[in-house]
């Protein structure tokens, strides 16, 4: 496309909004309709369905009776309100929806990789509700999700768990009333193994040593600051007057919630060695991990987490994309529940989050669980290590109504979802996606289409964008201007000849190329 020509016509302006309309396209008009689901019914019932509880076993021919988003009764018979929604899920699989333990979706920055400790940001601040990547894991049966920091820092960023509300603001995102974390890292990424920056220095900690001192030394700071609050609280309390409150600490406030079990911790790791260090230093501080994430090594100390009470969120069967992997096994999971750790399967990966369900499965294969045991993996599991499980995780009266309809048994290879609910509303519906693909097709063409009639204009048929000074060419002249002799450059000797250089090329001063 004749780009050039737009520009020279000072058609910046329609050229920008054109390729803006051009890039959004497939999603803005899929958010606008697709996506938005419609107000939802304040009675819901769901029949005829295979329900998977999770809780209290399998029942056949089903039906889930739903009231203002919470699940009102589950049996095997219910008649249907007046007035209710009816989803007819004859031959359709019912589970609860799956929760994701480690995501980033739905975030403008994953990593502060400048320091090392960067407990003061946050990643509710940045939340993107307009990440197409929302949309895609509710087609996968997703209905809520931990969104982590990254793993460049020892301590790094304030985390949360969202509903995956797709169509509404960011502060609709966030899961009312679940606890929020802090992501911690060990190994190669925090000490920028595999990461430098030319010409600088690199940051520390460079060793796994200095990790844990890392850490050990921002508790340090945190215990003392935390000290000071409460003599300070003491003294006011006891009546004395003009006191001066400690000076706030952002980084530290975050650990001093931690220490006291408001925040859960959630660590980044892979080698046993870099477990047991961390449960001796929150030993040591007195503090809880809430989940290792990865524990790719888990099943060599499998004992020793589920002493702590530690849950262990990891992969199904990734393994060798980096050397502290190497020594990842497939039966990881189901070496780990057998030794009573309460274990999640998660994605760490918009993709991965699309077919969890399949993950979970392959614990069937590696380990031999059961189905409902590898069922849990992606449900009820996730669902305590977050702390939300009286809310979701399994399919029970007062909970809230997030479920995942799949045309198969969710654990087979050849399961689709259907239709994905949160608080009773369906924000996924496979059969109508589907039918709205053509009209966003359609909608894309046209937009291209004006984009290409755009740019294909001539220079004289384009309106000068009002906005843009229009600046006279270097060749014209006002009538009777007397044309000025142009000033010739002042000569310098030019570099040296050499048969290595290309003589149409042209040659700057200093012989640059």
């Amino acid at each position: 496309m004749r780009i050039s020509k737009v520009l020279n016509a000072h058609g910046l302006g329609t050229l920008l909004l054109c390729l803006l309309e051009v890039l959004c396209l497939g999603y803005v008009a899929h958010s606008a309709s697709a996506a938005n689901p419609p107000d939802a019914a304040a009675v819901l019932l769901i029949r005829n369905a295979t329900i998977l509880t999770v809780s209290h076993g399998t029942i056949e021919h089903g039906s889930i009776l739903i009231k203002d988003g919470k699940i009102a009764e589950v049996s095997q018979s219910i008649n249907a309100p007046k007035g209710a929604q009816v989803i007819d899920a004859a031959g359709q699989f019912v589970m609860p929806g799956i929760i994701d333990c480690h995501s980033h979706i739905a975030a403008e920055s994953i990593n502060e990789g400048s320091v090392s400790i960067s407990s003061m940001v946050n990643m509710a601040e940045i939340l993107n509700p307009e990440d197409i990547d929302i949309y895609r894991d509710l087609a996968g049966g997703v209905t809520a999700a931990n969104i982590l920091h990254g793993s460049a820092n020892s301590i790094g960023g304030q985390t949360l768990v969202i509903k995956l509300r797709w169509g509404q603001p960011a502060a609709k995102l966030p899961f009312e009333g679940a606890l929020p974390g802090i992501k911690f890292a060990l190994g190669e990424n925090p000490k920028r193994s595999n990461f430098s920056i030319p010409g600088q220095p690199r940051r520390y900690p460079s060793t796994r040593m200095g990790v844990e001192e890392t850490i050990r030394g921002a508790f340090s700071e945190a215990r003392d600051y935390q000290k000071s609050w409460e003599d300070y609280g003491k003294r006011l309390a006891a009546g004395e007057k003009s006191l001066i409150p400690p000076r706030r600490d952002l980084r530290l406030e975050p650990l001093v919630e931690v220490l006291e079990g408001k925040r859960y911790v959630h660590a980044h790791c892979y080698r046993e060695d870099e477990i047991l260090m961390l449960l001796r230093v929150a030993k040591e501080f007195g503090f809880k991990v809430r989940t290792f994430q990865h524990v790719l090594e888990g099943y060599k100390v499998a004992d020793e987490l589920a002493t702590a009470g530690v849950g262990a969120s990891t992969f199904s069967d990734w393994w060798a994309y980096k050397v502290e992997a190497y020594d990842a096994i497939p039966y990881n999971a189901a070496l780990m529940t057998r030794r009573g750790v309460v274990v999640s399967i998660n994605s760490d990966d918009a993709e991965e989050a699309t077919h969890l369900n399949q993950e979970a499965a392959k614990s069937m294969k590696y380990g031999g669980l059961s189905h409902d045991e590898a069922l849990k993996m992606v449900t009820l599991n996730p669902a305590v290590q977050l702390g939300i499980d009286k809310r979701v995780g399994t399919i029970d009266v007062g909970k809230d109504a997030d479920l995942a309809i799949y045309n198969h048994d969710p654990l087979s290879a050849y399961a689709v979802v259907q239709k994905t609910l949160i608080d009773g509303r369906v924000y996924f519906d496979r059969q109508r996606d589907t039918a709205e693909r053509s009209e966003r097709e359609k909608e894309k063409k046209a937009l291209i289409d004006k984009f290409k009639k755009s740019a294909d204009k001539k220079p004289e048929d384009k309106k000068p964008d009002a906005t843009v000074p229009i600046l006279q060419k270097p060749t014209e002249k006002k009538p009777g201007e007397k044309k000025q002799e142009e000033k010739k450059p002042e000569e310098k000797p030019g570099p040296p000849q050499s048969s290595g250089i290309d003589s149409a090329a042209p040659v700057l001063p200093g012989g640059e190329l």
